[in-house]
């Protein structure tokens, strides 16, 4: 199938995408820390129960902590050990969240992996990618097997892989797509046999050539495939983007993709898929980007519950003075309080940067330029909802559409008067959530 012309949609922005760092380097593989903490709540939905206690030997691969509620999913462990304590650990948020600590052996003993079936119905196909704790690897954590569990598998019109990774200095889908490409394609088969009537799109922008004709030309002679470059532009990767884009179906906050015949995922969670349904495999690594200009600049694959500590020691230090760490992309990510946190698996980068520029200018008072309203992607007026949030009248904030805010950050980005505005629209979206439990 044929390449489309470049699309993009209305607003947002082009930041310098800082990519240079780390497009070109391979992805090499980062040993576990001794200590291995697993927080049992690294998805959207319920959060894990522990199912094993202080003192139980594990093996790589073992279910540690589970859940009955069906939006949830069980976190697997990656090293072999013992269990050492299990109490509050700070996660990445820089909340604290009861967690599984493990004291890793080295040994990577691993639990017996029974993939004696190999033709899979669909619902079989779901169990294990449920089992596998598979969940959204591009940072939202929703639960794989909950977005595949539709009533009737045809009414999936088009799977969409999400391959922009639009955020700046992030490389690891790049990464991803060029070494694991039949890896990614084969995932994208699974899931075809999976919803017999979708078409699959492979959205990438277009500062990712050799992915696009790689995959371009693996996918030649695919009649349901077709590769579609998009224009570099932030948030290209937003999912209410990509639909608009390449389907010119609109979404809402209150909707979802499936709501418009659509199912959308990340590029290392159709690989995952992969893993997990032809092999019974289950998630127990993450690749990540490591960047910036206080770090040797890296693509790595690491254990989950490894610490980011370790990985910055593996990595010969930090070569400068670091003014601040970001856990994710710059714009969507969030600061890292200390290095003894451990990698979850919606974690994409760890981003050491020497100078941070945002903290040189001081927020002043809006000057009605306009900007933040240009660069929308969901076509808010982004002054008007700050004057309101910091009134805290959610009722106001409801009434001019603060709820289809996407939390992107171009309005931040982009407002000459430095106001953090995609702040205070996410304290106001969470006002407006614990309102309606009330």
């Amino acid at each position: 199938m044929e390449v489309m012309s470049l699309k993009s949609f209305i607003g947002g922005i082009h930041p310098k995408d800082q990519k240079q760092y780390t497009k070109d380097l391979p992805i090499i593989k980062i040993k576990a820390s001794d200590e291995v903490v697993f927080p049992l709540k690294q998805h959207i939905g319920a959060p894990c129960q522990p199912i094993v206690k202080v003192k139980d030997e594990i093996k790589v691969g073992q279910v540690i902590a589970c859940s009955d509620a069906f939006v949830s999913s069980p976190i697997i462990s990656s090293v072999s050990g013992v269990v050492k304590k299990i109490e509050e650990r700070m996660d990445v948020s820089g909340k604290m969240q009861e967690s599984i600590v493990i004291a890793n052996d080295g040994l990577y003993q691993k639990v017996e992996n029974n993939n004696n079936k190999q033709e899979l119905t669909y619902e079989e196909k779901i169990e294990r990618i449920k089992a596998a704790g598979i969940v959204g690897l591009g940072g939202a954590g929703f639960p794989t097997h909950v977005k595949l569990s539709v009533k009737d598998p045809n009414q999936v019109q088009y799977y969409i892989v999400n391959g922009a990774e639009c955020e700046p200095y992030l490389t690891s889908d790049y990464r991803l797509m060029l070494e694991k490409t039949d890896e990614l394609i084969a995932g994208i088969h699974v899931l075809l046999e999976m919803f017999p009537k979708a078409l699959c799109y492979i959205a990438i922008e277009d500062n990712k050539k050799k992915a696009i004709h790689l995959l371009k030309e693996k996918c030649k002679d695919e009649k349901r495939i077709a590769v579609k470059e998009l224009k570099t532009k932030y948030p290209q990767g937003g999912e209410r983007m990509l639909v608009k884009v390449l389907t010119g179906k609109t979404l809402n906050s209150k909707m979802l993709p499936l709501d418009v015949g659509c199912i959308v995922d990340n590029v290392a969670t159709v690989i995952a898929i992969n893993q997990a349904v032809r092999y019974n495999q289950p998630l127990i690594s993450k690749v990540m980007t490591i960047s910036g200009d206080g770090i040797t600049p890296s693509n790595i694959e690491v254990p989950i519950g490894t610490s980011f500590k370790r990985i910055v020691e593996q990595l010969g230090g930090f070569k400068s003075e670091v003014q601040k760490l970001i856990c994710g992309g710059p714009m969507m990510g969030s600061a890292l309080i200390h290095l003894d946190i451990p990698v979850t698996k919606t974690s994409s980068s760890l981003l050491a940067l020497v100078q941070d520029e945002v903290s040189l200018f001081e927020p002043s008072a809006c000057i009605r330029c306009g900007r933040c309203k240009d660069v929308c992607p969901s076509l808010l007026v982004p002054q008007k909802l700050y004057q309101i949030a910091t009134k805290n009248d959610t009722e106001a904030f409801i009434l001019n559409g603060g709820m289809e805010c996407i939390e992107c950050g171009c309005c931040s980005y982009t407002c000459p008067a430095k106001r953090n505005m995609t702040q205070a629209f996410k304290k106001m979206k969470y006002l407006v959530s614990v309102n309606k439990r009330k």
